[in-house]
C-alpha cells in the first residue's frame, strides 16, 4: 500500500517486530511503538522531554532528520547513548523512512 511503511524494532529481549505504519496520519515512531504494544515507556507522552523513548538507529541508509537541541540535551544525560542514540518521538514516519530498522534502549 502506497500509504503505509514498514518499520523494523527489536525490542529489550532482542525479539524483532515488523510494523506496518500509515503515514496519513502524523505519526512519529513512538507513537507506532506505543500502537504495537511494544515495551517503551515515553513517559512524557512524545513532547522530547524525558528519553524514555531511547532507541538506537540500524539503518544507516535511511536519511534522518538532524537531531535538534532539545533531542541532543535529552540524550546527552543518558548513560546508554551511542551516535546512533535518537529518541523515537523525534523520528517522524515519512516515505523516506521505509524500511527503518531501530533497536529499543534498555532502561
Amino acid at each position: 500500500m502506497e500509504n503505509e511503511i514498514t518499520i523494523i524494532v527489536i525490542d529489550q529481549n532482542g525479539n524483532t517486530h515488523t510494523l506496518l505504519c500509515p503515514l496519513e496520519m502524523g505519526l512519529s515512531l513512538k507513537d507506532i511503538c506505543k500502537a504495537y504494544e511494544l515495551p517503551m515507556e515515553a513517559m512524557c507522552g512524545g513532547m522530547a522531554m524525558c528519553a524514555t523513548c531511547h532507541c538506537f538507529v540500524l539503518s544507516e541508509t535511511i536519511p534522518l532528520p538532524e537531531k535538534n537541541d532539545m533531542e541532543e540535551a535529552l540524550l546527552s544525560e543518558l548513560f546508554t547513548t551511542k551516535t546512533n542514540s535518537r529518541l523515537a518521538c523525534q523520528i517522524h514516519l515519512t516515505a523516506q523512512v521505509d524500511g527503518l530498522s531501530v533497536e529499543i534502549a534498555a532502561d
